[in-house]
């Protein structure tokens, strides 16, 4: 989308709840400015049994923690008629168990040989509120990811980077090294990068 034109954009101040730099770039993309707050959340203390529940609850909390932030700072900008807090999570889904952000080189490389010749999923959350009218809304979407066999050089290389680590599940799927060994994707891959576009849109115009 075009920058200008959303009517929306130069009266509504939005908040980017995430340190991810992909979420960054998707909402960049999206043709929307903002700023950036992070949650200070202990994200292992939420626990559901459905992946689903789960970012949803997690998108939640980080909302919570930003908006308690928020009531301690004059946050809203002059001329700025509402402010919008975006709030995410995504986690990996491999044989019906739930992965967050590897633990250790060790978990990382283990995950990313599960996934070599088989496939996981991403479920990803997107919460809107609007700080103004109280408006809060949130969405999940899963994306269904299929792997060629990821010889073990690919792995090494990857672990040794590092950013693997920082990612749910280690699955980085629009990295160079990975990327040819992905097979099919059954989604959108900006949803499996944390921040779908269509759903995030979708949201943003309901909240307005």
């Amino acid at each position: 989308m075009e920058a200008n034109t959303s009517p929306f954009k130069a009266v509504v101040q939005i908040i980017l709840g995430s340190s991810s730099i992909a979420r960054r770039t998707i909402l960049a993309e999206m043709g929307y400015e903002f700023t950036i707050m992070t949650a200070d959340i202990d994200e292992k203390c939420i626990r559901k049994d459905k992946p689903e529940d789960l970012v949803m609850a997690l998108a939640e909390a980080k909302a919570d923690a930003i908006i308690s932030k928020l009531q301690t700072i004059n946050h809203q900008e002059k001329d700025v008629e509402q402010t919008i807090l975006i709030a995410a999570d995504t986690v990996v889904v491999y044989e019906g168990v739930v992965r967050e952000k590897p633990s250790s080189k060790e978990e990382a490389r283990q995950y990313l040989k599960d996934y070599s010749g088989s496939h996981a999923a991403t479920v990803g959350s997107v919460l809107v509120t609007n700080l103004k009218t109280g408006f809060r809304k949130g969405e999940w979407d899963r994306v269904e990811i299929y792997f060629h066999e990821i010889p073990d050089e690919i792995i090494e290389k990857l672990i040794e980077e590092g950013i693997v680590l920082n990612v749910a599940g280690g699955l980085i799927i629009e990295h160079p090294l990975i990327l040819p060994f992905v097979k099919q994707v059954v989604g959108t891959t900006d949803s499996v990068m944390g921040l779908p576009k269509a759903l995030t849109e979708k949201l943003l115009r309901e909240a307005l």
